[in-house]
């Protein structure tokens, strides 16, 4: 069972880290699926959308719960990430029914746009799980197993809005029109639309539960 790495000490939390997440704590204490609500809460906030180590070692030892449950529930759902993420997320569907229709030529050919040497193509390789990102951080291009939209194959996913019947030529035109119009960062906290919950206020639609719907596993 993996474990977190030995904590460096360069790898710090600072203030206002610990108290989104002690906050994302309170808030989701008692409730169903209160861990999964807790890691999604702290990566939303994050300015990359990712869970760093320190943020993981901190709600182990605020929760009590065992680093190697916590790892395993990051390590298990897709949309958790351990790596930071690109301003731009485009998700390729591999599923069948999105390969049967060419989700593997839009791949190949995104990556190589990106400029992302990382990815290799490989007839044998049916997933392609991969999650890599331009040097420049513009980029993150992620494959998901399938998104349950098979009538629309292929399907693309880019910044959470999917894309139907995707072909090479709007795929193409879907990255130059990110390219050439900067989206800015979030930043982390804030007392606006997406604050963190308050303890004892309610959500329609808690991060955990959101969690584990749809594309959420690998």
């Amino acid at each position: 069972m993996p474990v977190f790495a030995p904590e460096s000490e360069t790898e710090t939390l600072d203030t206002r880290d610990k108290l989104l997440i002690d906050q994302s704590i309170a808030a989701y204490q008692g409730r169903p699926g209160a861990l999964l609500g807790i890691l999604e809460t702290v990566q939303a906030f994050n300015t990359h959308k990712y869970l760093s180590m320190p943020a993981l070692r901190y709600i182990a030892a605020a929760t009590g719960i065992p680093p190697a449950r916590i790892f395993s529930a990051v390590t298990f759902y897709a949309l958790f990430n351990l790596d930071p993420e690109g301003d731009n997320v485009v998700c390729v569907c591999r599923g069948t029914a999105c390969h049967t229709r060419g989700s593997r030529d839009l791949l190949d050919k995104l990556c190589l746009d990106l400029g992302l040497s990382g990815y290799e193509s490989s007839e044998n390789s049916e997933a392609d799980k991969l999650a890599l990102t331009t040097a420049d951080r513009r980029f993150t291009v992620r494959t998901v197993a399938c998104f349950g939209q098979c009538a629309l194959a292929p399907v693309v996913e880019v910044n959470h809005r999917i894309l139907s019947h995707v072909n090479e030529r709007t795929l193409e035109r879907e990255i130059k029109s990110l390219t050439n119009a900067a989206r800015p960062r979030e930043t982390s906290g804030g007392s606006g639309p997406n604050a963190p919950p308050g303890k004892g206020e309610s959500a329609s639609s808690p991060p955990g539960q959101h969690a584990l719907s749809g594309n959420g596993r690998k």
